[in-house]
């Protein structure tokens, strides 16, 4: 049976939202992170990054990375396989504003080292000189006739 997805709003009384979903919800976990500040800090993003299935976002100004990792419990189905007994963390969850919906985006993603590197570079060099752009040069010597 291929299952369609309708929204929200479209759901019959009694039917759950997780029987329409690809559990995204089950498929990674994400831990807060400190705002990273200065070289240390963003070198230390870059060293997550170099690790397997690792990635980094931020949502509201908070960091976090992000752990990309099924859940052995998931079923075929998409749905728990332990309901009953899952985890308190689990059972705290609600589909009120999880991430049913495809159409949205994380303030910053990451997904590499080099991206890390790139943004530390660009957001280092605006706090040190208030801008990315490169220091006006000074002018050419005007050559006297």
């Amino acid at each position: 049976m291929i299952r369609t997805k309708p929204t929200r709003e479209e759901l019959n009384p009694g039917e759950v939202l997780c029987e329409y979903c690809t559990a995204k919800c089950c498929k990674y976990f994400a831990l807060p992170i400190e705002t990273p500040e200065d070289q240390e800090d963003f070198d230390f993003l870059r060293w997550y990054m170099v690790h397997d299935r690792a990635s980094i976002f931020t949502d509201d100004d908070q960091w976090y990375i992000m752990i990309h990792t099924t859940c052995r419990h998931l079923g075929e189905d998409n749905l728990c396989g332990i309901y009953e007994t899952r985890p308190q963390i689990c059972r705290d969850y609600t589909t009120e504003n999880c991430e049913y919906e495809d159409d949205w985006t994380y303030d910053r993603y990451f997904e590499t080292a080099e991206q890390i590197h790139e943004y530390t570079e660009a957001v280092l060099q605006t706090k040190q000189n208030g801008s990315i752009r490169s220091p006006k040069p000074n002018p050419l010597p005007v050559i006297g006739s």
